[in-house]
């Protein structure tokens, strides 16, 4: 269980880099479109439906599982404490 936990993590590093590195084509190829230098701003713009939106979806959908699963754990947490605090009175 471990293994996995470790290559989804990977995965979702992975996918960031991915996400970032894709912001910063799109910034180079807008610039260079108002420029009128071909940077492949068409090219990204073909890309954004397949490729780029469910890139940022999957990393999206992490960050609120994350978020989720670890209040959930957070409240275990507490009540498990606080179960042990009260059985030592």
């Amino acid at each position: 269980m471990a293994r996995l936990r470790d290559v989804i993590n990977w995965l979702l590093v992975a996918d960031t880099f991915f996400v970032l590195a894709s912001f910063g084509w799109f910034v180079v190829a807008l610039v260079g479109r108002s420029l009128e230098l071909p940077l492949g701003f068409e090219l990204w713009i073909s890309l954004w439906e397949p490729l780029f939106m469910p890139a940022i979806g999957i990393l999206m959908a992490a960050a609120l599982i994350n978020g989720g699963l670890s209040y959930v754990q957070n409240r275990w947490l507490l009540r498990s404490v606080g179960s042990d605090l009260r059985s030592r009175d």
